[in-house]
């Protein structure tokens, strides 16, 4: 059965976190034949962020918040990426070239746009406004591969952001700090050419914004996720002074 685009839990939530788990699935559809790629690249971190779904899930149950994930792979189109950008549509993942992606028409990139880029941020933004007058951060729930390129990435976690920077500190520090292996801005910067989630949903409504990003060897078991759920819900759950 073909999944919607975009999939809404809990949207009346009464926490004041919203969750976006803009690479939640590595579905595509049988007639995109994958991409032209065979089924274990499919299963890699390139096609999705593995585990970062059911993190968000449990995240969701624990806190009460809204929670939003993709239906589709990122491989279709990228939904933290400014239509148009180069990973918007990759034709290159990691050191992986994606047949399907490569010499796209300008048709079929907006085709892509209108199945699942659009009916995703029209949710988020509709929640948004749903809200408007309340207290609300906005929360990317990500998660990233040990080893990219051939290089080691050693955090267990990091929290991105721009100029969420108080609230960020906040949370690093409520989930061990740097000295436990939680770092600020790794492994990726926030940059408006290259995300859409914080410049966009955050900072552009003038609401604090980050992504949580989690190593993807400690969420790759349901159980594992919704243990790294659990001890997210429990960071978050006392009240700070947004920074």
């Amino acid at each position: 059965m073909q999944p919607p685009p975009v999939e809404v839990v809990n949207a009346t939530g009464r926490s004041r976190y919203v969750l976006l788990c803009e690479h939640a699935s590595n579905w595509i559809p049988p007639e995109y034949e994958g991409l032209g790629l065979p089924g274990a690249e499919l299963s890699r971190h390139i096609a999705w962020d593995i585990g970062a779904a059911w993190m968000a899930r449990r995240l969701s149950e624990r806190l009460d918040a809204p929670l939003i994930l993709a239906g589709a792979s990122r491989l279709l189109i990228d939904l933290n990426r400014p239509p148009g950008s180069a990973g918007s549509i990759p034709e290159t993942s990691e050191a992986t070239e994606i047949p399907g992606n490569l010499g796209l028409d300008p048709a079929e990139r907006a085709r892509r746009e209108a199945r699942w880029f659009h009916p995703f941020q029209s949710a988020v933004t509709g929640l948004l406004d749903q809200r408007a007058g309340r207290e609300t951060v906005v929360l990317g729930i990500h998660s990233f591969t040990p080893v990219y390129l051939g290089q080691s990435r050693p955090w267990q976690a990091g929290v991105l952001y721009r100029r969420a920077a108080g609230f960020a500190a906040w949370l690093v520090e409520r989930l061990g700090g740097t000295a436990a292996g939680i770092a600020h801005n790794q492994p990726y910067q926030i940059e408006d050419e290259s995300d859409y989630t914080v410049p966009i949903h955050g900072e552009a409504r003038g609401l604090e914004a980050v992504l949580i990003e989690v190593r993807q060897d400690l969420i790759s078991t349901v159980e594992a996720a919704r243990g790294w759920g659990d001890r997210l819900a429990t960071a978050l759950s006392e009240d700070c002074s947004a920074g």
